[in-house]
């Protein structure tokens, strides 16, 4: 029986990543440039999926393979950790809206033949007053620590030696180097946000993706709440992640909110459901999305599919999303990247847009010069490819995501 290979070791399973990839982008800067002071949430996620339908659409044209959202769009206000995808048919949350100046996190993501990538960025909401002018402030903080944090999350997502130069010897040293354990990660990056006195959201988790699977074998917790949230993950050569960073301006506490979860996925559990329409549900469910992340209002009809998930949930045939915010409901950044680690290093399949840090101003600055110098570090190594004319980025780390826009080129 023939097996297909979906490593990295294949070239079509790096193709399909980076179709699966094109798409994401293309919808996520959609969805960003609609996302202005009074637009509506629900609106927004439901324009979002309708364009990664039909961008999908347009890709492995009568291939027998699976291909669909990996994640439907999500907007999430400024307090909100968690993606949010309010219901048509529950009023109050349809009618959430933007509000001018704050940090909104759009997540979504395409899949091709399984193989999945999901993007999230943190915009702010610009009025007309506001566009393209510099920003200051505590949000100006929670920018900078969200990206300065997220590049050095995916430095340390590096295997030790695998861009190292020189003699045989001196590479082998470096293979050698221990990595830094989650303890020391968690450290490090609350040196860089505290920098800016902002703080690591909880639980900010960073998952192995696998075929049909976003939260697979491997898995690495930021701040764990407990001594049962800490994870033992280690990235190797060969693996595709979603790295994931959460940035708050309190003190980095979670809770819980009084609101319907709509976001869902399938467990690998399976449970006899006693009634019809959860039955029916499930199997909608399975036929359209498999075993990536949903909203209910994706399901044909919203209000059936209310009903139906219950026993569905209960039964733990599927898990329910909650809805999160910040503790202090203080504004939170949210990034997440989707990574290949190949032998030429990190390739950002997704990842939000370089930002412009020369518009963001504040007297806070890293100064750890640990911290400073693996900022300075590539994340892929140079092939004399493109990108050599790329604008210098400001300090602290003024080379952060210079190196990485070549590496989203690279082929293994």
């Amino acid at each position: 029986m023939f097996l297909a290979d979906y490593t990295l070791n294949n070239p079509d399973t790096l193709t399909k990543y980076k179709t699966a990839a094109q798409i994401s982008h293309k919808v996520l800067e959609a969805v960003s440039g609609w996302c202005v002071e009074g637009a509506k949430v629900l609106s927004l996620c439901q324009r979002g999926d309708k364009l990664l339908e039909e961008e999908i659409a347009k890709v492995y044209k009568g291939k027998k393979i699976s291909k669909g959202i990996s994640h439907p769009t999500t907007v999430s206000p400024s307090s909100y950790i968690t993606p949010y995808t309010p219901l048509s048919t529950d009023t109050e949350e349809a009618a959430t809206a933007l509000k001018a100046n704050e940090p909104v996190k759009v997540q979504l993501g395409a899949q091709i033949d399984g193989l999945g990538t999901i993007v999230c960025d943190t915009i702010l909401v610009e009025s007309d007053q506001t566009k393209n002018a510099e920003i200051s402030g505590r949000v100006a903080d929670l920018m900078l620590a969200t990206y300065y944090a997220n590049e050095l999350l995916l430095r340390l997502m590096i295997p030790p030696g695998l861009l190292a130069s020189g003699t045989e010897e001196e590479k082998k040293k470096a293979a050698a180097e221990k990595r830094p354990t989650q303890t020391k990660i968690t450290q490090m990056l609350e040196t860089v946000v505290r920098s800016y006195d902002c703080s690591l959201v909880e639980g900010t988790t960073s998952w192995l993706f696998e075929r049909n699977e976003i939260e697979g074998k491997k898995k690495i917790v930021l701040n764990p709440p407990d001594k049962e949230g800490r994870a033992d993950g280690v990235s190797e050569m060969g693996d595709v992640w979603g790295v994931e960073m959460g940035v708050s301006l309190g003190a980095g506490k979670v809770k819980t909110i009084d609101q319907r979860p709509t976001l869902h996925r399938r467990t690998v559990i399976t449970y006899q459901l006693k009634r019809p329409s959860s039955r029916q549900t499930l199997s909608e469910i399975v036929k359209k999305f498999g075993n990536f992340p949903f909203s209910l209002r994706q399901l044909d009809d919203e209000r059936a599919a209310k009903v139906g998930v219950v026993e569905c949930v209960r039964s733990n045939v599927l898990r329910q999303y909650e809805v999160v915010t910040d503790k202090d409901s203080a504004p939170v950044a949210r990034l997440l990247t989707t990574i290949a680690i190949t032998k030429n290093g990190l390739i950002r399949l997704t990842a939000s847009p370089p930002l412009d840090v020369s518009r963001y101003k504040t007297d806070k600055k890293i100064t750890d010069e640990q911290i400073l110098k693996i900022l300075e570090q590539p994340t892929a190594r140079s092939t004399g490819a493109k990108g050599k004319n790329k604008k210098k980025k400001k300090k602290p780390a003024k080379k952060a995501a210079d190196d990485d826009e070549e590496s989203s080129s690279e082929e293994e």
